[in-house]
């Protein structure tokens, strides 16, 4: 049985994605804030697996999630959500990103494929442009957006 993903740093992760590109690896990137994790996330995170053979998940700062997501947010810190995220046996390596979007993180690591949720189209993924400029490709992944933590947490506290 695989024991936890890797939780690395920007900078281990770009000699990582190094190593693993040496041996021909193709590398899937799919990034989220993960607060309250739900079976839409795993979905999600089980089709980005399915594009490559290393899947790097991003996770959203504590800092970023409350620009997001407002005050009361994440429930849990960053560091928990990674542990959680890397416990999953298709998860190869977790990073935690403090910028506003995931564009610098696709910058330093130029996976093959950039996967995002149903939310989006191909077109409507704000960074598919860099994807595009660096030979990458944007995919669509995961079930229909049935599921969120917002309607999570309303369905929990009893508010609308």
């Amino acid at each position: 049985m695989k024991s936890f993903a890797e939780i690395a740093n920007r900078e281990d992760l770009v000699e990582k994605v190094a190593e693993l590109r040496r041996s021909g690896a193709k590398i899937a990137l799919a990034n989220g804030c993960f607060d309250l994790f739900h079976v839409g996330h795993i979905r999600y995170l089980a089709g980005a697996k399915e594009l490559a053979d290393i899947l790097i998940v991003g996770i959203n700062s504590d800092e970023q999630v409350k620009k997001l997501k407002g005050e009361n947010r994440p429930f849990m810190p960053d560091k928990e959500r990674a542990e959680i995220i890397s416990s999953l046996r298709f998860v190869d390596c977790v990073t935690i990103f403090d910028e506003p979007t995931v564009t610098e993180l696709l910058r330093a690591v130029k996976p093959d494929f950039h996967a995002k949720g149903t939310d989006y189209t191909v077109d409507s993924v704000p960074e598919r442009e860099i994807v595009r400029e660096y030979g990458g490709q944007t995919v669509i992944v995961g079930d229909p957006k049935d599921h969120s933590s917002t309607d999570l947490i309303q369905l929990v506290s009893g508010k609308p």
